[in-house]
């Protein structure tokens, strides 16, 4: 679909690229795992080509629009769906649990709940972290984004392309790869590779810190300067002196001379408990 068809211009800050390519339309829709009596979310509709597919699916979608111009498109190539509701706003200032509240009370859906979204390269880190940190009530986020990002939400612990997002990302999501998108895909054709990734929010069964914002304070601080070693590291962000950061990093079996990129979850989970019981004694 072209946009030019309805005289519209693609913006360069928003990030805009519309997904033309009814192959990888249906990949998104199956990866998803999208059921008759589910709702989905919808990030950045564009010309609703994608919308209409997941309407298809799904019981309801609603789809955050942020482009205004977009909205009376979208109201022409949605007009023979009857399951959709489109919202003009910026997806970063929209409460999606209290939409998820609110389409459940109306009797919208029954099922589960899916976010599903072709995100703007130049946001895509914090639309996601937006998700994750407000524990938005979805049973899957299957997106697509920059190759390049999506790799490193992939990499393990010691690989290059390991860091921050990585690590916070695999905290709090079971992480796969739905497939790779071409470049020839889009209108117009953006200058690189992307990947669809669908995230499914680990349970609570899962091993989680005591305090999430202190998990992802170290995580950041860790990666914040690579070359260091987590002692530098941890004590360049403050807070507390290298002997109290070394013994803590002790007792969390941890050695102070390792670098963030050779860390799993799991041990960035027990740094984040040590310096949370740290802080707890100081706040006594």
């Amino acid at each position: 679909m072209d946009p030019s068809r309805f005289g519209v211009r693609p913006t360069k800050s928003l990030g805009q690229n519309f997904i033309n390519d009814r192959n990888v339309l249906s990949r998104i829709v199956e990866g998803a795992g999208i059921g008759g009596d589910d709702l989905v979310i919808e990030i950045g509709p564009g010309l609703g080509i994608l919308t209409a597919e997941l309407a298809a699916k799904a019981a309801f979608v609603t789809a955050v629009e942020i482009d205004e111009r977009l909205i009376p498109v979208l109201g022409e190539t949605l007009s023979g769906c009857g399951n959709v509701r489109v919202i003009n706003g910026d997806i970063l200032k929209t409460d999606i649990g209290q939409i998820i509240d609110e389409c459940r009370k109306e009797g919208m859906f029954s099922g589960r709940v899916h976010i599903v979204g072709n995100l703007p390269y130049y946001i895509t880190t914090p639309i996601i972290m937006k998700l994750l940190e407000e524990k938005v009530p979805a049973d899957s986020i299957t997106v697509m984004m920059q190759k390049e990002v999506a790799d490193r939400i992939r990499s393990a612990p010691g690989s290059r392309t390991y860091g921050a997002i990585s690590a916070a990302v695999q905290y709090y999501c079971r992480v796969s790869k739905i497939t790779d998108v071409p470049k020839e895909a889009f209108v117009p054709r953006p200058k690189v590779e992307s990947t669809v990734l669908r995230l499914e929010p680990l349970g609570e069964d899962q091993a989680k810190a005591r305090d999430d914002e202190m998990f992802l304070r170290c995580v950041k601080a860790g990666f914040a300067q690579r070359r260091k070693t987590l002692l530098n590291s941890l004590s360049s962000a403050g807070g507390m002196d290298k002997e109290t950061v070394k013994k803590t990093l002790e007792a969390a079996d941890v050695d102070p001379g390792r670098r963030a990129e050779t860390l799993t979850v799991e041990e960035f989970i027990r740094i984040a408990d040590r310096l949370s019981d740290e802080q707890d004694r100081r706040d006594y």
